[in-house]
């Protein structure tokens, strides 16, 4: 992909809107300018926005990125096509020592580059809150046990999902806190309260906001009530069309503007289609695409990757800037990555969007500069 690409209209998420240039060398932007190149042998792209940066995915094409010993290139590789270049891997709740045993197994690919980080979404989470997480496997914080996965991790532990109710969450929020790892409130039933001294303790990200925590009530505000109302939080929406509804997300982007981050919550069946699988000791199946629970009492995760979700709402008229933000450069900058906004000496992680007979859809997506699809 060397060479100087002219763009119709290139869509940063930060200040760019409009037609521009971009030189790509070894999958590098070296040079970038608005409106043309100045001269040279260009090729020509259509829309152009970052790569997406999922931070909340489990899995796909069969592998749930928690399970041991289990390569999770060909996941990764479904996510990179569909148009997430990067992502952080979350683990679901799983036995402690397979769970530090595959963080010890990825903390590799994170140095490398082929993850951002590693998410640990569970244990530290509610019950009565729990989703598709095994109950048997849920347990109240304890510093020494949060302190043995960081380690395993040697720093590529970027986020914890916690239930600040628990026993112990505090001094677990403190220890996370101090090794600068992002807190995530989710998976709980805390009251207003507590949540708001979560945040004050250091919390800064909603867990798939409305999925796994109470409703807000008007007299209760609770975990969502918090997260749409204090500047500090990022909330996290699963955008697939069932796990929360447009209007809901509609007041969501409203109330938490510039806070919102699209994930995708995918799980090992996305990209297989419909069937019964396995997600951390769960049965789950899925029908017509949704994942449930084979008890049927939960949502169970998501089968629709992060940039085909953004296009519906770009299909619903949410404009192409807001979408942008949130699914890459609000992420990048909760978690301190740099490189996803295509300027200069970043990588050229890109997408390039079609719109045949109207409708918005990805034509190609390049990763370091190598077209993938």
């Amino acid at each position: 992909m060397n060479g100087v690409f002219a763009i119709r209209r290139l869509v940063d998420g930060v200040r760019q809107d409009g037609p521009a240039w971009l030189r790509i060398e070894n999958g590098v932007v070296v040079e970038r300018g608005e409106g043309e190149p100045a001269s040279g042998p260009v090729e020509r792209l259509d829309v152009v926005v970052p790569g997406g940066v999922d931070t909340h995915v489990h899995g796909a094409a069969g592998i749930d990125l928690a399970t041991p010993g289990i390569d999770p290139q060909p996941a990764l590789d479904h996510h990179h096509r569909s148009g997430s270049t990067t992502m952080i891997a979350s683990l679901a709740t799983g036995r402690l020592d397979d769970t530090r045993t595959r963080v010890k197994e990825l903390a590799p690919l994170v140095r490398e580059g082929r993850l951002a980080g590693i998410h640990l979404e569970g244990p530290w989470i509610s019950e009565k809150r729990r989703g598709a997480h095994s109950p048997e496997l849920l347990r109240s914080p304890d510093r020494n046990e949060v302190n043995a996965l960081l380690g395993a991790g040697d720093g590529t532990v970027r986020m914890v999902t916690i239930a600040p109710e628990l026993p112990g969450a505090f001094d677990a929020i403190d220890e996370l806190v101090r090794a600068g790892v992002v807190v995530a409130i989710g998976h709980t039933d805390a009251d207003t309260e507590t949540v708001h001294r979560a945040v004050d303790a250091g919390a800064r990200v909603t867990t798939h906001l409305y999925n796994g925590m109470a409703p807000m009530h008007h007299r209760q505000a609770g975990t969502v009530g918090v997260s749409l109302s204090d500047d500090r939080v990022t909330v996290e929406i699963i955008a697939d069309g069932e796990h929360v509804s447009d209007e809901v997300i509609d007041v969501t982007r409203r109330a938490a503007a510039g806070r919102l981050v699209l994930v995708s919550d995918a799980m090992s069946a996305t990209g297989l289609g419909d069937g019964r699988y396995d997600l951390a000791g769960s049965e789950v199946v899925v029908s017509n695409g949704v994942a449930v629970l084979a008890g049927g009492n939960s949502l169970a995760g998501s089968t629709t990757e992060l940039v085909p979700a953004a296009l519906r709402l770009l299909r619903r008229g949410v404009s192409l800037p807001e979408i942008v933000a949130a699914t890459s450069a609000t992420a990048a900058g909760v978690f301190g990555l740099t490189g996803h906004s295509l300027r200069a000496g970043e990588p050229a992680d890109l997408i390039e969007i079609h719109f045949p007979d109207g409708v918005a859809e990805v034509a190609r997506v390049a990763r370091r500069g190598v077209w993938l699809s």
